[in-house]
């Protein structure tokens, strides 16, 4: 190979100028964009005032409502009086009408209500000890407050009257004048399958097997099976029953509101396609149409049809309906635009009637793509159609805003998630399975 030359080189150059001696503006172009992109984010981390907003942000609410997903509390309150000293329970508590935990103990007047190894209340009428490892903190009660002993702890604090210590993940314990408010966690769901009212409540699964098998009736006029069932369909702590619905009503929101889309915009692409319909006016007409429908997001065209038909799943079904037919038709009409000619006049040279040579000249090479992209908007409604019921168009995303409104049920909240992705997941795995077939049977 001979070596290249000076005469070589300035050929190259001379024939290839742009590559050899670019502009002064393309020399620079990476540099510039990188600045832009620089001074962009510094612009946006000004104007939204990014910083103040992280250093204000209350970070501690995140442990909070992680805390609260996968663990419950129980409160408890301690109340010494006049007549001696008496520990009671919410009236709905999760350990029913009549609870006595190992964890809160009476002696007497005294109560011990332990938190764990080395974590512990010691109350009596007049003080409480805290203890938490190897610190203690004594409190005395007062008339007119409760008074801690020596230094706090960093696990304790004082407010006016009130002295609040914190024991971790276990809980905390509030200590007021006349009573201590003890709130005590349990990593888990409580009572998830059976509430307190039902007769299959905290018994373990061998005792419910053996009741459902081979036990009595407990009600004459239904067996024992369909009874657990209706305890479970019907528990007032999770409303098992209630979320299923919702669920329900959610997969046939995005499915039907889907389906309605696609039987629309497939006849109507047609029509949008210039080299199908050469008509200039019936062509503007319906792509604006199109344009129309997809320039108002789904949870605003939600909001307006809950206003038109009241909260339910006839608004989310409109609102995706609407959505999808503007983008759908779009999606479908440049489809349209983009197929292959020479298969569509091989039809029309035979002498074939207008609508075979869209039937047999078309739609063996869109229909597949059009299938295709229907799944894929029915995988993705079926995220959306959560968001928008919590707007009122009805679903378990409006269930899932109660809940999340009373800022209390985040276990609740935390059992809605789990049940969305698990329906995702299993419709987006289906979704995929199906269009890799059409998408493999097109090529």
């Amino acid at each position: 190979m001979s070596a290249i030359t000076s005469l070589n080189v300035a050929d190259f150059e001379a024939r290839y100028p742009d590559v050899f001696n670019p502009s002064i503006l393309k020399r620079f172009m990476p540099l510039i964009i990188g600045a832009g992109v620089v001074l962009y984010v510094i612009y946006c981390w000004w104007f939204f005032s990014i910083g103040t907003v992280l250093a204000s942000g209350q970070w501690q609410r995140a442990e909070i409502y992680a805390r609260d997903w996968v663990s419950y509390a129980i409160r408890t309150t301690v109340r010494m009086g006049a007549e001696g000293t008496t520990i009671s329970y919410p009236r709905f508590s999760e350990l029913g009408d009549n609870p006595k935990p190992d964890w809160a103990i009476k002696q007497g007047n005294d109560v011990t209500i332990t938190f764990g190894t080395g974590k512990s209340l010691q109350i009596t009428p007049t003080q409480v000890i805290a203890t938490r490892g190897s610190e203690k903190l004594l409190v005395l009660i007062e008339p007119d407050g409760a008074k801690p002993q020596g230094a706090l702890p960093d696990w304790a604090s004082l407010k006016e009257d009130q002295v609040t210590v914190n024991f971790g993940f276990a809980g905390t314990a509030d200590i007021i004048p006349e009573r201590v408010v003890v709130s005590r966690r349990f990593f888990g769901w409580a009572n998830f399958v059976f509430d307190t009212a039902s007769p299959f409540w905290n018994k373990s699964l061998g005792e419910v097997a053996s009741m459902i098998v081979s036990g009595e009736r407990i009600k004459p006029e239904m067996s024992n099976a369909a009874l657990a069932f209706d305890n479970i369909w019907y528990n007032s702590s999770w409303q098992h029953g209630d979320v299923w619905t919702k669920l329900l009503q959610t997969i046939v929101m995005a499915f039907v509101g889907t389906l309605l889309a696609t039987l629309v915009s497939f006849p109507l692409a047609f029509i949008a396609a210039r080299n199908i319909m050469p008509n200039f006016f019936a062509n503007q007409i319906t792509k604006r149409f199109f344009d129309f429908l997809r320039s108002v997001d789904m949870l605003i065209w939600a909001l307006f049809f809950t206003r038109a038909f009241g909260p339910g799943p006839l608004a989310g079904i409109s609102a995706i309906f609407f959505t999808d037919t503007g983008t759908l038709g779009k999606v479908y009409s440049e489809t349209l635009e983009n197929i292959d000619d020479k298969q569509r006049e091989g039809v029309k040279s035979v002498g074939a009637a207008p609508v075979n040579v869209q039937r047999y000249g078309v739609l063996p090479q869109v229909l597949p793509v059009f299938a295709s992209q229907a799944l894929y908007f029915w995988e993705s409604n079926t995220r959306s159609a959560t968001i928008i019921g919590a707007v009122g168009a009805g679903g378990i995303g409006l269930k899932l805003w109660e809940a999340m409104r009373t800022n209390t049920n985040w276990h609740n909240v935390a059992y809605m998630v789990v049940l969305i992705l698990a329906v995702i997941f299993i419709f987006d795995s289906i979704s995929n399975a199906l269009r890799s077939r059409l998408m493999g049977k097109q090529q």
